[in-house]
């Protein structure tokens, strides 16, 4: 067959392969640590700045959160606090700086809900059930991760969330991933299809306003660049890319499709300048607090994004708003 699945232990973790047997693309999930995204590779090349081992991975997953499920919230509350229908809650566990980071899945072991093959892609997804005990986040809900990878370097992720209280939940659902192109990042190119940028606080939480930033528009060199910054996406074409990366040297590009429920990117450029995280989000970084993009879950909620490779020529849906 065209496609395949297959369970490994690699370097210590549980993975689940999809598979494209013709052009040797392969998707590694990691089901013991948040259902993530361990490797995206495509002609031999890893794409996903990942763990080398898992205990890399334990030494630093709380501290870089690489390609981390982060839910039921993502990014930051600023001092780990908020208010919900008149009651205030506070999470137990915090970040360095006060503040609550990446919500509370990320290291859970995910169940394997259902996979099969055919003709034209493999898929699977993982869930798991949280029962609401962090004080924080008393809201039963159910988590399922889908991924399908299709011909053509093509992987779709989508995240339900269940509603199992008999209130709506709060929720900002987004991903975590690094991704390398090969060398430095100074090496590579960034296009975003917005100039929309929100304007952070000293402790990285919006602070209401916006800015102009259309430095991206067209593809920008990344060579001396940083940040750590959000982009509003209006009215994002789903058939077009919000975001491609590409590294002339090598030849690899990754375009990026917020397809369903994910209006804002999250762009962050780490000191060592290996990789950089690009992140889809449901909502603004602190939602929980400011409301901006904050959703609450009556039963139901699907979030979904697609990441596309290419190796040299143009990208594919090159063409942005």
């Amino acid at each position: 067959m065209n496609f395949s699945i297959e369970r490994a232990q690699e370097t210590g973790l549980d993975i689940i392969k999809l598979k494209d047997n013709t052009n040797q693309t392969e998707i590694w999930i990691d089901t013991g640590n948040g259902a993530r995204l361990h490797g995206f590779i495509a002609d031999g090349w890893n794409v996903i700045d990942s763990y080398k081992t898992e205990e890399e991975m334990q030494e630093n997953f709380s501290l870089s959160y690489k390609s981390a499920k982060m839910s039921p919230f993502a990014c930051r509350i600023e001092n780990g606090k908020y208010s919900f229908n008149g009651k205030e809650y506070e999470f137990s566990k915090k970040f360095p700086d006060g503040s609550a980071i990446h919500g509370i899945l990320y290291n859970k072991s995910f169940e394997v809900v259902e996979s099969y093959t055919t003709e034209s892609g493999a898929f699977v997804t993982l869930g798991y059930d949280y029962a609401g005990e962090e004080p924080g986040y008393p809201f039963r809900y159910r988590c399922e991760v889908s991924y399908t990878l299709q011909p053509g370097n093509k992987l779709t992720v989508s995240t339900t969330i269940f509603n199992r209280e008999n209130f709506p939940i709060p929720v900002h659902d987004g991903w975590h991933p690094y991704f390398t192109l090969g060398n430095s990042i100074d090496d590579c190119l960034l296009q975003i299809a917005t100039s929309k940028m929100l304007v952070f606080t000293e402790k990285l939480v919006p602070n209401g306003e916006f800015t102009e930033d259309s430095r991206f528009l067209s593809p920008q060199s990344l060579k001396g660049i940083r940040l750590d910054n959000s982009f509003l996406l209006e009215k994002p074409d789903h058939e077009a890319p919000v975001c491609i990366l590409s590294n002339p040297v090598t030849g690899y590009s990754i375009s990026f499709f917020a397809v369903e429920n994910y209006p804002i990117l999250q762009i962050y450029t780490p000191p060592h300048r290996k990789s950089i995280a690009i992140e889809n989000l449901s909502g603004a970084p602190n939602c929980f607090n400011n409301g901006m993009g904050l959703k609450k879950v009556e039963d139901s909620m699907r979030f979904t994004l697609t990441l596309e490779i290419q190796r040299s020529g143009t990208p594919a849906g090159s063409h942005m708003p």
